[in-house]
């Protein structure tokens, strides 16, 4: 049975807290800022949680499962 092996783009796109959970940068961030609100871009900055339905998949691919 060969090694797992984890997935290199997703090491690069989500990190894993201290507690365990797996957090994601926002999208809509990178470009054509001018017609987004301040809020919005403010908002885009921080990183989240991903959610429920998406984490045992991007889980395997980092490793943890």
């Amino acid at each position: 049975m060969p090694k797992m092996r984890t997935h290199r783009g997703s090491i690069k796109r989500f990190r894993v807290t201290g507690s365990g959970k797996i957090m994601r940068g926002n999208a809509y961030k990178s470009h054509l800022k001018v017609h987004k609100s301040p809020k919005q871009k403010r908002d885009t900055k921080h990183a989240v949680e991903v959610s429920a339905a998406d984490y045992k998949v991007i889980a395997r691919n980092l490793g943890l499962r």
